[in-house]
């Protein structure tokens, strides 16, 4: 039972020194205080407590120290608690200060905090970076389709990186300048001759306003010639034109067509009558001898006069015809 004692209180002094050495972090409180750097116990201790890492809090505040900033842990903490990357914070203060550009702690932890990456904006800001647009398709006035790809130099603005617009808003401008400026040309060999002029249109619109980006440069990096749009307009027009006429072509023909039965249907309805009405004859002569209104020598009369009519209608087309065969 003795030893069994002894092995607990051993196990638990092992806990216990590993629990003390968490909480109270003795190596990095003296490398803290051989770096000059003020840290006490008590505020690593409540590092601990508040959940933020001592060794990010000393190690940026060492760093910031060597290079001549003036921080505190309670900064530092204070960043790292509102989701911030305080060691690229850190790299960010220290590269602007050697560059002499005024970047305060309070600019950068907004920077920092509204997403943007920092650090690479100082780095921009130092070194200008290159934007590559995407391949813009303009039309000059002539019809022709001209295809470009501009190189833009820009520089970072420190003071408008919170709130302002990103390099997809410079793009889209600068691929609308050129939009502009290639539609505004009368011909495309106008461009082709000098593209320097797209670029100057685009400068003088000023499009890095509002933008977290200076635009130092724009340069045409290749034009190439594309398809002639104003004649494929033009033939698609012309087709156009021609399935209207073929339209209007066909519905003339289909009322004509209309129109035409619609008159046979007539002539038949009227000869449909006539022989109606020719049936009627007999019965009505029927109907007279019935009556004693007509008698058998006035129908053999009227007879004789139908058959002398058809004789003589007869003869007198006989002689016409034969009057034009002479």
């Amino acid at each position: 039972m003795a030893e069994l004692g002894i092995i607990v209180i051993v196990f638990l002094s092992i806990i216990g020194f590993f629990l003390f050495m968490y909480f109270i972090p003795v190596g990095l409180w003296i490398t803290a205080i051989f770096a000059s750097v003020d840290v006490t116990i008590g505020e690593l201790i409540g590092m601990r407590i508040r959940k933020v890492p001592p060794g990010v809090i000393v190690n940026s505040l060492i760093t910031a120290t060597k290079a001549g900033l003036q921080l505190t842990t309670r900064d530092l903490e204070t960043h790292y608690l509102a989701g911030g990357n305080v060691p690229n914070v850190i790299r960010a203060l220290i590269s602007a200060d050697k560059a002499n550009i005024s970047l305060s702690f309070k600019q950068a932890t907004a920077i920092d905090l509204a997403g943007r990456d920092v650090f690479e904006a100082v780095q921009i800001s130092v070194n200008p970076k290159v934007i590559t647009t995407p391949k813009v398709a303009a039309v000059a006035a002539d019809g022709i389709q001209l295809i470009a790809i501009a190189r833009v130099t820009v520089r970072a603005s420190i003071a408008q990186l919170v709130g302002g617009a990103g390099e997809d808003t410079i793009l889209a401008r600068v691929g609308e300048g050129i939009v502009t400026s290639i539609g505004s040309a009368k011909s495309h060999k106008e461009v082709l001759e000098n593209p320097d002029k797209i670029s100057k249109v685009v400068l003088s619109r000023g499009l890095d306003a509002g933008t977290a980006f200076e635009i130092l440069s724009i340069d045409i990096a290749d034009v190439d010639v594309g398809a002639n749009i104003g004649a494929k307009l033009q033939t698609d027009q012309a087709a156009a034109d021609l399935k209207v006429a073929e339209a209007k072509a066909e519905e003339r023909r289909a009322m004509a067509v209309a129109v035409e039965q619609e008159m046979k249907a007539k002539a038949q309805e009227a000869r449909a009558k006539v022989i109606e009405a020719e049936a009627e004859i007999p019965r009505s002569i029927a109907q007279a001898f019935m009556s004693g209104n007509l008698g058998v020598m006035d129908y053999y009369k009227m007879q004789n006069v139908q058959a002398d009519t058809e004789m003589r209608q007869s003869i007198s087309s006989s002689g016409k015809g034969g009057t034009t065969k002479q």
